[in-house]
């Protein structure tokens, strides 16, 4: 059996059945299989993840009265066949089909005729059948032309119209360009860029963040100067959110939601690791990860601890220079690097998960001094979420004002979608 396609398999299983995260359960799925071409595995895993609504859309037609009742093993080597045959050029129809009937034959007993018939008729008849976005409702169109929950679809056409909706779809299923978070302590962007030139990486400076390279090359992460901590990995636009709130040497830094660690880190390297960073999450089995980042960066400055957030408490010593208050949220702008957040189910476009998000930074804002600033940030695009729960919070806050505010897009402006607002305390 190719082990590839299983590798791509059973990875997707995993994410699609069990809610296991792409990234994470991908290189699991790799490190234990050991396949013979693991860029065939991503290619595979992570195309089905971004296309699956739309490949549905033309399964539905080709299994007109029983689809909705497939399996998810049968529907998934399905899904596989149907990415093969119309993103993977490289790949023959017919090798294509007796892999994925060799999976169904070894994992689905009974229904390899069945996939081997499924398969061959969307061969046979691809050119007569709709393609997805020819019918329904606009925010069903969009759903299925770029294959997210019409949920997603129906926030952003309220939110930017139909044509910009769109723009943001497409680009959301683009792949990310590596981006990476120079530390200071050890080295500059510019000193970066030449080793990694040296090396045979494709370097571009940011134009978002001074601190942040974009970088092109494989195995970037297995670099000595990764090793060494030269650098950590950090999009551009979460990177432009702790420039703004400008940490100073000297300064005491609370991050409330800190794991896994990439803002509390940079505020500590943007302070020349002379200041005091307490970051705090409230899972603990998360603490250890930004330790040990931390020691590899050549961070001293940091200190971890387990707290609720959301939860009544006082302030870890003395009140804070400077606040991260970068929240739990839909992750609508990170889409492009974790394609399963698409179908993910979330009641009421998000106003409960807002409530919490306000509930944390009406519980964290009591812990900054007068003239500090205090960041929040969110990985999504909702204004539920980032510009409406802001405005509640200055409304009802009057010791505050917004200083910087900014919501960062995909399709405009080339990073993550990511929301920030820099809050200063009178």
């Amino acid at each position: 059996m190719d082990q590839d396609r299983r590798t791509a398999y059973e990875a997707l299983l995993r994410i699609c059945g069990d809610g296991a995260y792409s990234n994470i359960e991908l290189n699991r799925q790799i490190t234990g299989r050991k396949p013979e071409n693991p860029a065939f595995v991503r290619e595979l895993t992570y195309g089905v993840l971004k296309t699956a609504r739309s490949l549905d859309y033309y399964l539905a037609q080709l299994i007109q009265r029983n689809f909705s009742r497939l399996k998810l093993p049968v529907l998934t080597i399905l899904r596989m066949g149907l990415y093969q045959f119309l993103y993977m050029d490289a790949v023959p129809d017919y090798a294509a089909v007796n892999e994925q009937v060799r999976l169904a034959r070894a994992f689905c007993r009974g229904q390899a005729g069945f996939v081997n018939g499924v398969l061959r008729n969307f061969l046979r008849t691809k050119d007569a059948l709709r393609a997805p976005g020819s019918t329904g409702s606009p925010a069903e169109r969009l759903a299925d032309r770029y294959s997210f929950d019409p949920w997603i679809s129906q926030l952003w056409l309220d939110m930017f119209g139909e044509e910009e909706a769109a723009s943001l779809m497409e680009a959301s299923n683009r792949s990310p360009e590596l981006c990476v978070r120079v530390n200071e302590l050890k080295t500059s962007r510019e000193e970066l860029a030449s080793a990694l030139t040296e090396r045979g990486f494709l370097c571009e400076a940011s134009a978002v963040s001074p601190h942040v390279l974009k970088v092109r090359g494989s195995r970037l992460l297995e670099q000595d100067l990764f090793r060494t901590g030269a650098f950590m990995v950090q999009d551009e636009a979460s990177a432009a959110a702790v420039d703004a709130l400008d940490v100073q040497p000297g300064d005491r830094v609370l991050d409330v939601c800190a794991a896994p660690g990439g803002k509390s880190l940079a505020a500590a390297i943007l302070a020349g690791d002379r200041c005091l960073v307490s970051a705090f999450d409230i899972h603990p089995h998360k603490l250890p990860l930004i330790e040990r980042e931390a020691a590899r960066l050549g961070v001293t400055s940091l200190r971890t601890g387990v707290r609720d957030a959301s939860a009544p408490g006082s302030a870890p010593g003395e009140l804070q220079d400077r606040i991260i208050c970068d929240v739990p949220c839909s992750g609508l702008g990170v889409v492009r690097r974790k394609p399963e957040i698409k179908y993910k189910k979330i009641p009421d476009q998000g106003e409960a998960l807002a409530e919490l998000q306000y509930t944390i930074l009406r519980e964290t804002q009591a812990f900054l001094k007068p003239g500090g600033r205090l960041l929040y940030s969110t990985c999504t695009i909702n204004s539920a979420e980032n510009q409406d729960l802001v405005r509640r919070f200055l409304s009802e806050s009057p010791a505050f004002r917004a200083v910087s505010e900014r919501q960062f897009l995909p399709d405009r402006d080339g990073t993550d979608g990511f929301y920030y607002c820099i809050l200063e305390k009178h």
